[in-house]
């Protein structure tokens, strides 16, 4: 009984830290309801926000978007040693051959990394990395180190190549190595929103009011010396979200203003967007943590799905599979798959993915 108690109390203090802390943050996040001095905060001289992320590039390809109109230039964040999960990628939805045969339009997709962190393997991990990209052409390395900690290292990587080299790209998309994308799907999104003339577009699985996490035993601890406010910023999961090409350049111009030590990428592109004046917009059909279940009613309108490191080649088979096309036209199509998606989407204790209101869209 001791121990059943025990355990009970340990549960509950955890339970409690966590409802106490979200409720703390809820009410920061929309009682408060402006950012403005996070930013103020964390503004540093130009000088000193350029020293962030300049490091020396050990692989580039500068002129792979020259000449060409590109809808949309896809950034893969990698490790080193990750050379299954890229070839994965490059033989399903990342097949940039496919891609314009089948749907007509450029996408670059180009691979961004550090250095491995491990002296001992380096140098090997950096031949075979090379010997790759004289095959493929498609990875861009800074001389960082490519830790967890430096995921903020990726994204200034990621928007300030994009400056200098595709700046005319209409969209910018940054995706985990881990994640699956649904390019037809997402094409004929970005060539709808193309053809409105979109501006100020920045969607994906979007947090708000996310509190700090304080535990020191979590990878994403946040001490309070480096960020001391009870809330996030809105954000996007960095699993995957994608801008237009005019939000790719406010925040270009953002990170050289900011103090850009924060190491949770996603968060900093939060804090990023308050001085570009922009907000996230949630699309229901952008994955946060979790996979998307598997069924044709849900590849017909999937984006993306966040943790596929060894499947990516069955979900693009049956994803993009000739039957998932229009399986919920007409009534009785929309009428079942209406029904097979409140199944799969509206428990309870499912919501590391799609929310419930993907069932009625």
């Amino acid at each position: 009984m001791c121990c059943v108690l025990s355990t009970l109390m340990l549960c509950w203090e955890q339970v409690e830290h966590h409802v106490v802390s979200h409720m703390k943050s809820y009410s920061y996040r929309y009682l408060i309801n402006s950012y403005d001095f996070i930013n103020e905060s964390f503004s540093v001289s130009r000088a000193e926000a350029t020293s962030f992320g300049n490091f020396p590039y050990l692989l580039d390809h500068k002129d792979m978007c020259r000449g060409k109109d590109v809808l949309l230039l896809l950034f893969v964040k990698t490790s080193p040693e990750n050379f299954l999960r890229r070839q994965a990628i490059r033989s399903t939805w990342g097949n940039q051959t496919y891609i314009k045969k089948e749907l007509g339009v450029n996408v670059k997709v180009v691979f961004v990394m550090g250095i491995h962190p491990d002296g001992h393997k380096r140098d090997a991990i950096q031949k075979q990395l090379q010997a790759e990209d004289q095959i493929h052409r498609d990875l861009v390395q800074q001389a960082f180190m490519d830790t967890f900690h430096n995921l903020t290292m990726k994204l200034l990587l990621q928007f300030r190549w994009a400056h200098a080299n595709c700046a005319h790209a209409q969209f910018l998309m940054s995706a985990d190595d881990d994640i699956f994308v649904h390019l037809p799907n997402l094409v004929r999104s970005l060539q709808e929103l193309s053809a409105q003339g979109v501006v100020d577009l920045w969607v994906g699985h979007v947090h708000r009011g996310a509190p700090p996490i304080r535990r020191k035993d979590s990878k994403y601890y946040m001490p309070v010396q480096m960020y001391q406010w009870s809330s996030y910023p809105d954000y996007t999961a960095g699993a995957g979200y994608v801008v237009s090409g005019d939000v790719a350049t406010k925040i270009y111009q953002a990170t050289l203003s900011l103090n850009a030590s924060l190491h949770i990428d996603d968060v900093f592109m939060g804090i990023c967007a308050i001085t570009a004046g922009v907000s996230p917009q949630e699309h229901v059909y952008f994955s946060g943590e979790g996979k998307a279940p598997y069924h044709p009613c849900i590849y017909e309108k999937m984006i993306t799905s966040h943790g596929h490191e060894n499947d990516v080649g069955y979900l693009w088979k049956v994803a993009t599979a000739p039957e998932v096309n229009g399986i919920s036209s007409g009534f009785f199509g929309k009428l079942y798959c209406t029904a097979v998606k409140i199944g799969l989407l509206c428990r309870p204790y499912f919501t590391n993915t799609y929310s419930c209101k993907a069932a009625f869209l």
